[in-house]
């Protein structure tokens, strides 16, 4: 047999043999079932409180309000991972999925703020 019949035959059965499937994209949509507790004790000591406060309520001086209703999973994940600003990026050797979880999960349990009254009755 010749060389190039040979390879075409190989070229062939390459083309005709299953393929896999796609691999999913990377980026969670939601969020591993995380721990508040855990989340709250990250948030923490790698030090979010010191810009977005105890409570993740924020401050127009340091940084945004991040609870009780955060952005998306997958947004709130890419911008930890690559922020655009002050905020210093927390990679995955600073700070796991999982962990990133539980953080998430911590600023879903806040509650809202409360209510003041008007000022403007």
């Amino acid at each position: 047999m010749s060389a190039l019949v040979l390879l075409t035959i190989v070229a062939t059965l390459v083309t005709l043999s299953p393929q896999p499937p796609p691999a999913a994209p990377r980026a969670q949509a939601a969020p591993a079932a995380g721990n508040a507790t855990t989340g709250r004790a990250l948030f923490v000591s790698v030090g979010c409180y010191q810009c977005h406060g105890y409570e993740a309520q924020g401050s127009s001086a340091t940084g945004p309000r991040l609870g009780p209703r955060p952005l998306p999973f997958a947004a709130l994940s890419r911008y930890v991972r690559k922020p655009s600003g002050q905020m210093p990026p927390y990679t995955m050797k600073v700070l796991s999925d999982a962990e990133l979880a539980d953080i998430y999960a911590f600023l879903q349990s806040l509650s809202p703020p409360a209510a003041t009254p008007s000022l403007l009755k």
